[in-house]
């Protein structure tokens, strides 16, 4: 959403807790990966990976909790992409994208210019629609819309934005927390971005949208006024209204590596 703003646990094993030059001699993270590091972020601070699996009960599938950049991260089975997004100060957060390869998690690029919501973080199930916060949690990256045409390349599902496209937030709406267009009907489209049932036109954000990605947030369950249109985007001059957004070029980077056979999510923390 852009709108008006921009469980027993077993430890099992570390696999990084070392600086990204030593990184880059032991070959455990590419050059190419490093060269998608922020400027300013100096390459110096540490890139922490550990490793612990939990059972809920017998009848429950064995749960991965990773931490990856002290986000802590809560896989699906089978997910071996990950973007993190660890709060720093105010609105600002780092977001990083990570891959599992062999075992290890390595870290493909990294920003620290990333942003949230202007109202903070707060726990998913508490959240509440058009308070500006972005939930907290591990969520499925499910597909992407953007500006331009599929790429070659990208994996993701994804949707180029036209004429009469929305998210929709009207919660009266069997379509609350989906992308629709106006001519399928089957929400109030026409109600005043004052009204708290206004969906959101996405050609109105044609620079924050140029790439976003979908989040699962409230979208499987679709509860009202818990909030729809958690993305990944590009940024804004500022603080977002509940999504995560960071620079263009990590965008792209993510749109150009997120496979969904791997079951992409995105974990935000603090």
């Amino acid at each position: 959403m852009t709108r008006t703003m921009t469980r027993t646990m077993t430890r099992t094993r570390v696999v990084l807790a070392l600086p990204m030059a030593v990184l880059l001699a032991l070959g455990m993270m590419s050059a190419a990966g490093a060269s998608t590091l922020d400027p300013g972020h100096g390459g110096t601070a540490p890139i922490t990976g550990s490793i612990t699996t939990s059972t809920t009960s017998s009848s429950s599938p064995t749960r991965t909790v990773l931490s990856l950049d002290g986000v802590t991260v809560r896989l699906p089975d089978g997910a071996r992409q990950v973007v993190t997004v660890n709060h720093t100060t105010g609105s600002r957060a780092r977001v990083a994208l990570w891959r599992q390869e062999g075992g290890t998690w390595r870290l493909l690029a990294r920003t620290t210019s990333g942003r949230i919501g202007y109202g903070g973080l707060v726990a998913a199930r508490l959240r509440k629609q058009a308070t500006g916060t972005t939930p907290l949690g591990t969520f499925r990256l499910l597909s992407a819309f953007g500006t331009h045409g599929p790429a070659a390349g990208w994996d993701l599902p994804y949707r180029t934005i036209r004429a009469g496209d929305f998210w929709v937030q009207d919660n009266a709406s069997a379509y609350y927390n989906r992308y629709r267009n106006k001519a399928e009907g089957g929400f109030r489209w026409w109600l005043p971005l004052s009204d708290d049932n206004s969906s959101e036109r996405l050609s109105d954000y044609a620079s924050q949208y140029e790439y976003a990605i979908v989040t699962g947030f409230n979208y499987a369950a679709q509860v009202r006024h818990r909030g729809a249109g958690i993305f990944l985007h590009v940024n804004g001059s500022g603080a977002t209204a509940g999504c995560v957004s960071a620079p263009r070029w990590f965008l792209r980077r993510a749109m150009a590596e997120l496979d969904a056979g791997l079951r992409p999510v995105i974990a935000i923390g603090r």
